[in-house]
């Protein structure tokens, strides 16, 4: 499979790789499993939110 990035986003991709010491095969596979976690939840009428450590904030994660 081939996957055109641009500049940005395979800078992206590789420094993310870097800091978790995956692949990039890895990487996109950890994304995938989160985007569909992420989009089941959703399509069950569910809603996703991130909240800081010390949970003083807590906001709606949205997915276009």
């Amino acid at each position: 499979m081939t996957l055109n990035l641009s500049d940005a986003e395979m800078s992206v991709l590789e420094t993310m790789c870097e800091e978790k010491g995956l692949s990039k095969t890895a990487l996109v596979r950890q994304a995938l499993r989160l985007y569909k976690s992420v989009d089941d939840r959703l399509a069950r009428g569910e809603k996703v939110f991130v909240e800081s450590a010390d949970k003083s904030e807590k906001v709606e994660l949205m997915v276009l």
